[in-house]
């Protein structure tokens, strides 16, 4: 069977709470993201996933999604890997969509950017890059990151461009499985926060 990539989004913070864009400002999780990282570990290490044994596992070195890793019980396992960083928001760090579009009323990330921050090629680059390590791999792997860059991940694993990812919603402590059908990239799983119910 090809190798699928799971991506575990980091749990909630008090910044994605309230819905601020948090780049590379590292903001620890609150209690609720480490009940729910710990819920994602119970779920991953038991039925059928039974712990992903064979898997590889990368995180963010953000401390929030480290730590939801490690809660989830994977964090011995866990390579740090720059490229899943979260997307830098420049100047639009810290604030909310609403903040900005008081602004700039018809502003959208995947069409136009951020000042001063990361442009929208280069995190689509990045999200190849993890794209490119994943289907060479010859087992399944697993992601711990933000939400952005999973988005990102998730519209060119699919070989859309970056603004796919304004279509494909995450919420945090969420678990998606990217894999194939009939020979071609596909979803198999999004946003799925069954375990937090």
């Amino acid at each position: 069977m090809p190798p699928r990539i799971l991506l575990a989004r980091h749990g909630q913070t008090r910044w994605s709470l309230s819905g601020k864009h948090t780049g590379r400002t590292d903001i620890p999780l609150l209690d609720e993201g480490r009940r729910g990282a710990e819920l994602l570990g119970e779920r991953l290490h038991h039925g059928s996933w039974a712990g992903l044994p064979d898997a590889e596992v990368r995180t963010s070195p953000l401390s929030r999604a480290k730590e939801t890793c490690g809660l989830a019980g994977f964090g011995d396992r866990a390579q740090e890997w720059d490229a899943l960083l979260e997307w830098d928001y420049g100047a639009y760090e810290g604030m909310t969509p609403a903040e900005i579009k008081a602004t700039r009323p018809d502003w959208l990330i995947w069409r136009d950017g951020v000042p001063e921050g990361e442009s929208i090629a280069s995190i689509a680059a990045r999200a190849d890059e993890v794209v490119e390590w994943a289907r060479s791999a010859d087992r399944d792997v697993l992601v711990f990151a933000h939400g952005h860059i999973l988005r990102t991940l998730g519209a060119r694993w699919l070989g859309h461009d970056a603004s796919f990812a304004a279509r494909i919603r995450l919420d945090p402590t969420s678990l998606s499985v990217l894999g194939w059908a009939y020979g071609e990239p596909a979803i198999e799983r999004w946003n799925d926060t069954g375990h937090l119910d």
